[in-house]
């Protein structure tokens, strides 16, 4: 049996449909050659949640999930060593049943910066690229997204989301394991969300050519992503790691960023916010519990990596089709 047949069961009667031409196979064969060696461990820990009638569901201003009075403190605290079985938690924070994910990004925060800068979300079809546990696909439906996508194909991230959907139970947000790479041209949302993801990727230009595939005409892209000072031809290339990252490839400025979107056809590309990486926001917590941003950076200068390089500066971008 599929993993995802709700999926295409919500799917086969909205504007995705012409999805389905694909994507149950690709799935398939994901199940059947891709699954992670923990993955039977992962399913059983979400298997032992228990169900529960929560009080009350908030996925406008956090993500809470009943309090704590809802359930037996034996009930609790079954949740929270369950939950922390699926460690890191590295995007969130979530409540559920009085049990605080205190996750390593306060992903709230950027969510903060974002949304007074984006169109309203009512009704509109979302998808969110390396979406990580599925925080934000939370918040996108907290405020008024038709339907939620989220994509990323690190399977932990999954489960995690899976854990929080057991229960909240909102068939209008999913979570699939897939790269950009694995998308076909949908161009059926109305705003696609890309954060923290560019920079992961070996061919810039491609991904965000990749991105303006999935929108429909007149949709809204949402790029964050990490960028450096400088004008229209200033790119970092770091070397072997940034951040302690390996995975670093591209850091633009955000004025050579706009030049690239614009000249791939991107309209009203306007930069809408810059914030360097605070310690508040990422940081080490006891469900997140190995290196983190203090130990990315030098530690006689914040405002450098350890390696060296300008330390992380985040940039977010809005721009139509």
């Amino acid at each position: 049996m599929s993993l995802f047949n709700r999926f295409y069961q919500q799917i086969a009667g909205n504007r995705l449909s012409h999805w389905l031409t694909s994507l149950p196979q690709q799935l398939a064969n994901w199940q059947k050659h891709e699954l992670h060696g923990e993955f039977s461990k992962w399913q059983k820990t979400i298997d032992a949640l228990p169900n529960t009638s929560p009080s009350m569901i908030n996925i406008t201003d956090t993500v809470q999930v009943g309090q704590g009075d809802d359930i037996t403190s034996g009930e609790q605290q079954r949740i929270s060593n369950l939950l922390k079985n699926l460690k890191p938690w590295r995007k969130g924070p979530y409540h559920i049943h009085g049990v605080h994910i205190d996750t390593e990004w306060r992903s709230d925060f950027k969510w903060d910066r974002l949304k007074s800068h984006i169109s309203n979300l009512e009704n509109r079809y979302v998808l969110d690229i390396g979406c990580g546990s599925g925080y934000h696909l939370w918040r996108m439906r907290g405020e008024g997204a038709k339907f939620v996508v989220g994509i990323d194909p690190t399977q932990l991230f999954m489960m995690q989301f899976n854990a929080v959907q057991h229960f909240i139970k909102d068939d209008n947000v999913n979570l699939l394991p897939l790269g950009v790479e694995h998308l076909p041209e949908l161009k059926a949302f109305d705003t696609v969300f890309a954060m923290g993801v560019l920079y992961h990727r070996k061919s810039p230009i491609d991904f965000l050519q990749q991105l303006k595939a999935q929108l429909a005409p007149g949709g809204e892209l949402v790029l964050e992503t990490l960028v450096i000072e400088g004008d229209k031809h200033t790119v970092l290339v770091p070397g072997d790691r940034y951040a302690k990252m390996r995975n670093v490839w591209f850091l633009p400025s955000c004025e050579a960023l706009v030049f690239w979107m614009e000249r791939l056809g991107f309209k009203n590309v306007r930069v809408v916010n810059t914030d360097q990486t605070a310690f508040e926001e990422q940081r080490q917590t006891e469900w997140m519990d190995t290196e983190s941003l203090q130990d990315f950076l030098d530690p006689n200068d914040p405002n450098k990596t350890i390696e060296g390089y300008p330390a992380p500066l985040r940039a977010i971008i809005v721009a139509n089709v």
